[in-house]
């Protein structure tokens, strides 16, 4: 595919313009698992208390938590917060929220940017799960307190016997009382005991107590959960919004961009094939062609499409998948790399197996277009010697190996995604287990496991996109190679870089000097030393045997093939020397078959010159005569004409392709044995009005028929690709056995003499 890369340069700002539309949509995409933990953790678990940093608390709480804080973090504590009063701006929106100001005093947080909290919030969570512990405790020391899975019972868990403490005395005043290296190895021991939390989990348990704080203060829990659960989902449902833009923005693009590279691919293959000679449709089949032009182009545009959506996403997925699920959950990043070796290992064994159906698939649908090709194109034929079942049996066998070979391929993707479901489905399984495990231990959060499960999901699904990127990729390698080759095929016949003009005073003479030739890739030429002078006002006419190579010396005029020895000149230059456009300008081409396209009469004929008036179409209908069947249909010129001129017989197509040249007006006129469905009547008649209208023009004829070129000015006799006389009809008579003999055997004495 990288041969035909610079189709897509003049697309590149649009590729550019997706790729960074992927690039926003992936991480929207990323960021959604992250915001449901929130709900999860936060929302439901924590009833919408964020953080272990408390906005608003008590006095009496807050002295108790800078018991158990550091010098440092004591002085941020106390300088994070301020003691709500009458006096402050927003004491009437704190009251409302926090009833118990009116009570007792109450602190709040000052400065609530994250910075500030997040570097408050690890000491004055463990602070605070210290006190909440103590508290405990001494509510009940029995019991004990349990601290995230770790159960504080006595004095070597607390730092100092609770026993010693006086019935009814205030703990945390005696505390207070305590040198401070003391109270830190209490604070130390009792932290001690949940410190194999971690920190996150430190920070979630603190939110325990600071939501028991919150409803010391009258705070709504339910509100505040309905709140923080209510803004989540809104940030969500615009992160999703936002998502669909960006995938609709990638759509267009890149429907906008495999358009527009196969809108290009279609005309420069079209446009090469125009330049290619006989040589370069003898490599390439018709059939062939059309397929490229057509099917391999559409698989190129399709794996345009989808690689400009996939091939940037499905990494940046897969990637970020997995940096933000092993930041969830750490513990369990083995199973989605399991799950991802088992995926890879799943898609090269598949690839390898439909890699060789997918490469043959396009062969088969050249094989398909051929047969389908020659049966409608030759359905006449076929009927004529009872061949259907003969060829029904072949477009079956070609129609049964495409089956077969896209059955195949389809049973293999059928089998893949089964596959993949159960790999993601036990990798669920195995989460879900492990997960459960975790979070039973204190270790991770039920929040923290679905973000993973998503996160693990949206990896996997990444790996199936670029599977299936893997999977398309081999046929459209294989519809692009098929492209290249065409478009990479240099014609064999070129102009050259300074072209030479024709000279005026020559037109119309033709000169051939000892031309050979041979067809590319023969090992024997088939036209040997072929030399003779072609004039204006003349008729040259060719004739010989089947295979003696009359068309080949008449196609080497208009340069469908180049001699390979010899050179013909035109107009007094070799026709190498000037352009082909000039070359053919000065040529009115009529082949063996004619060939009519879909459209009007006047349209065909003006095919030759589109600013031909009506007039001049008419001359050259009566002049070829067409005149007799054209002018009785009720269009006239206007007729339509069905492809291929099929709606035509076999003689009124060949009328009309010699109208069609006559209407050029050019100084050489080429007949390649245009008159052989014509009857002799017609033949005659017409032969005479060219003769009217076409004096001053060089005219050449290829003919089967000896009575065609009897009043030709000069007769070429060619036999096995020489050249064995050359003259009047008369000379020839005397001079040329070959010619004797073709004549004789056509036409009596009578009619020869």
């Amino acid at each position: 595919m990288l041969r035909l890369r610079r189709y897509l340069i003049p697309y590149f700002w649009m590729f550019a313009a997706a790729v960074v539309l992927l690039f926003i949509q992936a991480n929207l995409d990323l960021a959604l698992p992250d915001y449901l933990s929130r709900i999860v953790n936060t929302g439901i678990q924590q009833n919408g208390v964020e953080s272990p940093v408390p906005a608003a608390i008590r006095r009496s709480e807050l002295e108790k938590v800078v018991l158990f804080l550091g010098a440092d973090d004591a002085q941020a504590v106390r300088e994070a917060y301020i003691l709500a009063e009458p006096g402050l701006s927003s004491y009437e929106t704190l009251l409302e929220t926090y009833p118990a100001i009116a009570d007792e005093p109450v602190y709040v947080l000052a400065d609530q940017s994250e910075e500030a909290i997040e570097r408050l919030s690890l000491p004055f969570g463990k602070a605070f799960l210290a006190v909440s512990a103590i508290e405990t405790f001494m509510a009940d020391p029995g019991a004990g307190a349990v601290i995230g899975g770790a159960e504080l019972e006595g004095a070597d868990d607390l730092g100092f016997d609770p026993g010693l403490v006086p019935p009814g005395a205030d703990l945390f005043a005696i505390l207070a009382q305590l040198p401070a290296a003391q109270r830190a190895g209490i604070a130390e021991a009792v932290s001690a005991q949940f410190a194999a939390l971690g920190d996150s989990m430190i920070r979630q348990t603190a939110v325990v107590a600071v939501r028991t704080e919150y409803e010391a203060l009258g705070v709504d829990i339910v509100g505040l959960q309905t709140s923080y659960i209510l803004q989540v989902g809104v940030i969500m449902l615009g992160i999703t919004l936002l998502s669909a833009v960006a995938t609709i923005s990638v759509g267009y693009l890149s429907a906008r961009t495999a358009a527009g590279v196969g809108r290009d691919l279609r005309r420069d293959v079209f446009s090469r094939v125009e330049s290619f000679s006989s040589a370069e449709f003898d490599k390439f089949s018709t059939a062939s062609l059309i397929t490229r032009s057509t099917n391999d182009v559409t698989q190129l545009q399709m794996v345009t499409m989808i690689m400009m959506r996939l091939v940037f996403y499905a990494p940046i997925m897969g990637v970020g998948g997995i940096i933000r699920a092993v930041g969830k959950g750490s513990s369990m990043w083995w199973i989605i790399a399991l799950a991802v070796i088992v995926l890879i290992g799943l898609v090269i064994v598949i690839v390898s197996i439909a890699m060789p159906k997918f490469r043959l698939i396009q062969q088969l649908i050249d094989r398909l277009n051929l047969v389908s090709r020659e049966s409608l194109s030759g359905m006449m034929v076929i009927r004529a010697f009872n061949r259907q079942e003969v060829e029904e049996a072949r477009f079956d066998k070609a129609n049964v190996d495409l089956t077969e070979n896209t059955l195949f391929i389809s049973r293999v993707m059928a089998l893949m995604m089964p596959l993949m479901m159960l790999i993601m489905n036990v990798m669920t399984v195995a989460i879900l287990w492990v997960g459960a495990h975790q979070v039973a231990e204190a270790n991770m959060q039920v929040g923290d496991m679905i973000a993973f499960m998503q996160y693990a999901m949206q990896i996997v699904f990444a790996f199936l996109m670029l599977s299936m990127l893997f999977i398309i990729l081999p046929r459209a390698s294989v519809s692009a190679d098929r492209i290249a080759d065409v478009l990479e095929t240099e014609p064999a016949i070129r102009d050259p870089e300074s072209p030479a003009a024709l000279d005026a005073e020559l037109e119309g003479v033709i000169e051939f000097r000892e031309v050979s030739f041979r067809y590319p890739g023969a090992d024997e030429d088939v036209l040997h030393d072929i030399s003779f002078f072609a004039r204006p006002g003349q008729t040259t006419a060719f004739i010989g045997s089947t295979g003696s190579g009359k068309s080949t010396v008449v196609n080497l005029i208009p340069r469908f093939y180049d001699v390979t020895g010899g050179s013909i000149r035109v107009g007094g230059r070799d026709v190498r020397e000037i352009t082909q456009y000039d070359l053919r300008e000065q040529i009115g081409y009529v082949p063996q078959q004619g060939k009519l396209f879909s459209g009007t009469i006047a349209g065909n004929l003006r095919y030759a010159d589109e600013d031909a008036s009506d007039q001049d179409l008419t001359e050259a209908v009566e002049t070829a005569q067409a005149a007799g069947f054209v002018f009785e249909k009720d269009d006239g010129l206007e007729s339509e004409i069905s492809q291929g001129g099929s709606n035509v017989s076999g003689g009124q197509r060949q009328r009309l392709s010699i109208a069609r040249a006559l209407v050029a007006k050019p100084p050489i006129y080429i007949f390649d044995d245009s008159f052989s469905a014509l009857d002799f009547k017609t033949d005659a008649a017409l032969r005479r009005a060219l003769k009217e209208r076409t004096g001053e023009s060089t005219i050449l004829i290829v003919t089967q028929r000896v009575s065609t070129v009897l009043k030709a000015e000069q007769i070429v006799v060619l036999d096995q690709g020489r050249m064995v006389g050359a003259g009047t009809h008369e000379e020839l008579m005397e001079t040329c056995e070959t010619y004797r003999e073709i004549a004789t055997s056509q036409l009596s004495l009578e009619e020869l003499s």
